[in-house]
């Protein structure tokens, strides 16, 4: 027992340097502050509801009203039964957000180098490559906390399956597993999607050394276990992957049946996203070196380049005051490339990008070519529109890719490879495979690519480059041409400064390998040198964009909105109605009318498809007649700075009888008819199926004819009717299939859609309750399917440590 944990205290002592280092990064979380994410902001609106809900009653409802008239939770932080591998995410995730996430970071690649076999003080330098990453860190920033979660756990499922592939089949298997269940349960499928386009550029690196070796008989079977915890781990989050199949075909991820636009133009037709809206934030190819040279390209959109700046000058020029130049010089228009936005750049470092050449010339065989392919693969799909062939080929024939957005975010895998192979080359440096003569001669090749291409940089850079942004024209004819020819200069002084940073870094690395080869420097000690320069080249940059100034009270970001006097009138109406909020802040906080309101708007990557599609045709353009049939009662409006609300008087209520249903061709007649419907007494339909074979039917109305809402939940509605004559009743409630189940005095009773996105019920005569009831199959199935794989799991874990310790003892 003393030598396992002899064995084990270095790894210890390692991983408590994690939750140090990510405890001092994030340091104000000790003093109970949260770091503010915007996005979060966002997501706190959206889940308003649903957390309230599962406070009141102890349950989980998996469908919310407080936004786009109606959605799904299933992407909105849904709990499910039986949902055991995230109990142990939650585990794993015990330090305070988001000081979780950077020791995941950490951790991951940590047990992906032990895995290959790397020296324990090497695996825990790479992992700080790794984790302090700057896009990384700058994701934490603004709160895409699903995608580095995501991007957390990839390290781990590598782990699993290159332990497979090295004939530790038990513990490979039980990694996989869990680590792939882990990387599933963080819901971020393009990361997971994006980490399996690098493993099978692994898988192709394995089968063609197993080729060659001769051992393909071990590459199927280690493929065929892999194969089997792959299933497993998709078993252990069943309901969450049928719930996001199930929903995505309905969201604005599936195919719409619309083929005109807003203005009524064709429409592009795709199974997906719209290329567009997929390549919106490409990659500039120029953008490359960024990963190199920290603000090579200005840095983020807008830049502190402080009082000694020529920005700085020019705002006093234009007669600002010293203060108000000050404050405007920290927010200087930097970043000169194409994309819309960019918090900061994407930068790798120079230290591990001199590594990593360096590997280039050190390391050999599948490892190195796994790791190059995964980069290079990384970096040409991540330019996207910039490089349309490649782009448009995936989009087109690569399954589920035109699935996702913002293609350069796939950066995060040569984010992953390029500390690999960097690590690797100190391995290789370290040790005795080839020898000192060959080593010298890979360092001089890699000083003259890293330190030549950075004095080039140095040297040319005017001629090069212009440094002029399509931005550009907005800030002259505000500002003039010598304000933006100030700019200019600014972003070239920025570019001189961090290429000569960058230059001076690499000499340092390149000395201190000269060193160690000339036996000056021991191998430890050559250790802590990268260590010193790895995290002073990281952090200085990480802190410049994510900080202490990021954080604040706890209280301001678990309730980030305040109800104004406008929020305050309408919470006084205890009834179930809608809420349209054209306030600017409304405009600019879309989450926030979502936090206190059944809102018409919000803020989510995958809106219910009809949904969105009916807000672009109609809500933007205040179609009324639409907002009444949402029952949109009140609008928040805005008029000189003061916020009121406006009673929306025509409003067509939670239900009414309408005297016609017309059944029309297709869909973009359907949405087009609702420019001039009137919805109180008439409505349309495209289903083909409802019982009527007539494409028109009428309904007899009288004034006597009343349907009331009696009882409301997110997942469940109550009404009574009362109707001397059969009718058709609209709900002003989103139609969703998959889970809405429609009683009438208990029993089932199909209902269809109506208006594009209504529901709409055929009474009988007399006096019924009506029951709406969110009943997702999904979630049943899921969990029982869920459950079943746990169980699965945990005797193939027991059998595994028995195996395992009983091969031991023999």
């Amino acid at each position: 027992m003393s030598f396992s944990f002899k064995r084990l205290l270095p790894h210890i002592l390692v991983i408590l340097g994690f939750v140090v280092l990510s405890l001092s990064y994030f340091s104000p979380v000790l003093q109970g502050k949260k770091i503010f994410q915007s996005d979060i902001m966002h997501y706190i609106g959206m889940a308003q509801q649903q957390k309230e809900f599962a406070k009141e009653t102890g349950e989980q409802t998996y469908w919310t009203n407080s936004a786009f008239g109606g959605m799904p939770t299933y992407q909105l932080g849904a709990k499910y039964p039986h949902n055991y591998i995230k109990k142990l995410d939650l585990t794993l995730r015990f330090l305070p957000r988001p000081a979780d996430y950077l020791f995941l970071y950490f951790i991951g690649f940590y047990i992906l180098l032990l895995s290959l076999k790397v020296d324990l003080k090497l695996a825990a330098l790479g992992a700080l490559a790794f984790g302090f990453s700057t896009y990384l860190i700058i994701i934490l920033g603004v709160g895409h906390n699903a995608k580095a979660h995501a991007i957390a756990y990839m390290p781990l499922v590598l782990a699993g399956i290159i332990l497979t592939f090295q004939k530790k089949y038990i513990l490979g298997f039980l990694l996989t597993t869990v680590a792939l269940g882990l990387e599933i349960v963080t819901n971020h499928f393009q990361m997971t999607y994006y980490l399996l386009l690098l493993v099978l550029v692994l898988g192709l690196a394995y089968l063609i050394d197993a080729y060659r070796k001769k051992v393909l008989p071990h590459f199927f079977k280690s493929v065929g276990l892999l194969s089997i915890a792959a299933i497993l781990a998709v078993g252990l989050n069943a309901t969450n992957i049928m719930a996001t199949q199930e929903y995505v075909k309905e969201s604005t991820r599936g195919k719409s049946e619309l083929t005109i636009n807003p203005d009524g133009s064709p429409k592009e037709v795709t199974t997906g996203l719209n290329k567009d809206y997929i390549t919106e934030y490409s990659y500039g190819i120029l953008e490359t070196f960024n990963l190199y040279i920290p603000k090579f390209m200005g840095g983020g959109n807008t830049e502190d380049v402080g009082k000694d700046s020529e920005t700085y000058k020019a705002y006093i020029n234009l007669g600002a005051s010293p203060i108000e130049a000050l404050e405007a010089s920290r927010n200087a228009p930097m970043y000169w490339g194409k994309q819309p936005i960019v918090e900061a750049p994407a930068y790798v470092g120079a230290v591990i990008i001199f590594l990593f050449v360096f590997g280039l010339f050190l390391v050999k065989g599948r490892l190195k070519w796994w790791l190059v392919g995964g980069t290079i693969l990384s970096l040409l799909l991540s330019y996207g529109k910039n490089l349309g062939f490649l782009t448009d080929f995936f989009i087109d024939y690569i399954p589920l890719y035109n699935k996702f957005r913002a293609v350069s975010s796939i950066q995060v895998i040569l984010e992953l490879c390029i500390p690999v192979l960097g690590i690797f080359a100190l391995v290789r440096l370290f040790n005795d495979f080839q020898k000192d003569e060959e080593k010298l001669k890979a360092l001089k090749y890699t000083v003259g690519i890293t330190a030549g291409l950075a004095l080039f940089f140095l040297l040319f850079k005017s001629a090069l480059f212009d440094f002029e942004s399509f931005r550009d024209d907005g800030y002259i004819q505000a500002y003039g041409q010598p304000f933006i020819d100030a700019i200019i200069e600014d972003r070239k002084s920025l570019m001189t400064t961090d290429t000569l940073r960058t230059l001076i870094l690499v000499l340092l690395s390149a000395g201190t390998v000269y060193l160690f080869l000339k036996k000056k420097l021991s191998e430890t000690l050559t250790v802590i040198v990268f260590t010193v320069l790895l995290l002073f080249d990281l952090v200085t940059v990480d802190r410049q964009y994510v900080n202490n100034d990021n954080f604040t009270s706890a209280l301001s970001v678990d309730k980030p909105y305040q109800a104004n006097d406008a929020d305050k009138e309408i919470l006084k109406d205890e009834g179930h109605f809608r809420v349209l909020d054209m306030s600017s802040e409304g405009q600019r906080k879309p989450g926030r009318a979502a936090y206190f309101h059944n809102s018409l708007f919000g803020y989510h990557a995958a809106k219910l498809g009809r949904a969105n599609e009916l807000l672009e045709f109609h809500v933007y353009k205040n179609n009324m007649n639409v907002l009444n049939m949402l029952n949109t009662k009140y609008i928040i409006a805005e008029e000189q700075g003061s916020i009121f609300p406006y009673t929306n008087t025509d409003a067509n209520g939670n239900a009414w009888f309408v005297s016609e249903l017309k059944q029309l061709t297709d869909a973009n007649i359907e949405i087009k008819t609702l420019d001039s419907l009137n919805t109180k007494t008439k409505a349309v339909t495209t289903m083909s199926d409802f019982s009527s074979k007539s494409k028109v039917v009428t309904y007899q109305v009288d004034s006597t004819a009343s349907i009331q809402l009696k009882e409301f939940q997110p997942n469940y509605l109550k009404y009574e009717s009362d109707n001397s004559n059969n009718g058709l009743a609209v709900f002003s409630e989103i139609y969703y299939e998959h889970g809405w189940n429609a009683y009438i005095d208990g029993n089932l009773t199909r209902h269809l859609r109506v208006n594009y996105v209504l529901r709409a019920l055929e009474i009988p005569k007399g006096n019924h309750t009506i029951e709406f009831k969110f009943e997702p199959q999904v979630v049943e199935t899921g969990s029982t399917i869920a459950m079943a794989s746990s169980a699965v799991f945990g005797i193939l874990l027991l059998l595994g440590l028995f195996y395992t310790f009983k091969k031991k003892d023999n």
